[in-house]
């Protein structure tokens, strides 16, 4: 699907490709986050309402062009030729509505527009087509964002130490357990995630996204949970009307696979950003913000990166300015490489190659033996 385009190269300021799992530098950075903010052009901040519905737009043309080849045209093929043009609808649909989640994120952010009543609704309706709770993710999310590479208060994808973990984990670490892994992470990931908390920060109580009464929650974000669950009953309920009317296959045919694609490339995209050989978490002794939100890396996904709004490769960017619209994003980032030298991480890695390879190596996070760090994380995968 055209991922893992270029490798990176010296010239560019980004590590080489024999290097690239060399450790990123875990001590207090010698800048500052107005220090980075400093090299970014002033105009890469600014929010633009024509700007940013232009990307809405364009996006909600292309899934209509798409379902309507699909639902005007494949009935005319023969019929072999049909299990063909169904999966490639499958994936072109469900990467084109990826990049419609991508903008229902940057409304979380407040990076939309100025306003946060539209950034809400706008966000409220495309996160709730694709069955996401909006105000429920957009708070958790935040979360994250406000505790990224900590082991204690991080909200998702956090790392689990060598002593936690499971006693059939041995049994997974060969290669038919991390295609297993990744399989059941990229199918049911997700949803599990969203009902269940897996792969979240541990909580006292049962966690769920779609419970007003959450842990994740204060008390003044619970009324936004019920509107959240408003937003996904509704489109439940035009779900219900649609298999009614048209049948449960036509609806899976149309909504229902590529929006699996979508959830499926939302895990990979979060897990990758996070999961990196090179990259430490660290535990309240050693964590601040800035180290935190620098312990992530920007990927290639070849031209998936334009159609993803390039959430994909300007990763690092966004965790240390998430207000910041998109389509700065790629300029701000070159920007700020030269500021932040070899805190900053790519890996223009193949992502069929970075999937395994990461499942391979980053199994769980440990301090290195004789360290006089103990608060500082790093990746590993012995066992015995």
């Amino acid at each position: 699907m055209g991922a893992g385009g270029r490798m990176s190269t010296p010239s560019e300021g980004n590590k080489s490709q024999s290097n690239v799992l060399q450790r990123v530098p875990h001590s207090k950075p010698p800048f500052t986050v107005g220090d980075v903010k400093k090299a970014i052009p002033p105009h890469c901040f600014k929010r633009s309402v024509l700007h940013s519905f232009s990307f809405v737009l364009y996006d909600l043309v292309v899934a209509f062009l798409l379902y309507y080849v699909a639902t005007n045209y494949f009935h005319l093929l023969p019929y072999n030729l049909s299990y063909v043009a169904w999966p490639l609808y499958w994936i072109c649909q469900g990467c084109n509505l990826t990049g419609v989640w991508v903008i229902a994120h940057e409304c979380g952010h407040h990076a939309f527009s100025d306003y946060q009543w539209l950034d809400d609704t706008v966000g409220l309706v495309l996160h709730s087509s694709l069955l996401v709770p909006y105000f429920s993710w957009k708070y958790s999310h935040r979360r994250h964002h406000s505790n990224t590479g900590s082991m204690d208060r991080d909200e998702v994808f956090v790392p689990k130490k060598k002593s936690s973990m499971k006693w059939f984990s041995t049994y997974l670490n060969n290669s038919p357990g991390r295609i297993l892994v990744l399989v059941v992470q990229l199918t049911l990931g997700w949803p599990l995630y969203l009902m269940f908390n897996v792969s979240g920060r541990p909580y006292d109580r049962f966690a769920c996204h779609f419970d007003p009464n959450s842990p994740i929650y204060t008390d003044r974000e619970r009324l936004q949970i019920f509107v959240s669950d408003a937003g996904i009953f509704a489109v439940l309920y035009v779900l219900y009307t649609l298999v009614a009317a048209k049948g449960l296959a036509w609806v899976v045919c149309v909504y229902g696979c590529p929006l699996l694609i979508v959830n499926g490339f939302l895990v990979l995209i979060t897990y990758l950003q996070h999961t990196h050989p090179s990259l430490p978490h660290y535990d309240t002794s050693e964590w601040d913000w800035l180290r935190g939100a620098l312990a992530t890396v920007d990927r290639d996904y070849g031209i998936l990166n334009k159609v993803f709004h390039n959430i994909t490769d300007t990763h690092v960017a966004h965790h240390l300015f998430s207000t910041m619209p998109h389509y700065h994003a790629m300029e701000a980032t070159k920007a700020i490489k030269p500021i932040l030298g070899d805190y900053y991480q790519f890996d223009g890695t193949s992502i069929w190659k970075a999937m395994y390879r990461e499942a391979k190596e980053c199994v769980y996070v440990e301090p290195d033996e004789g360290d006089q760090n103990k608060g500082v994380f790093w990746y590993k995968n012995k066992f015995h």
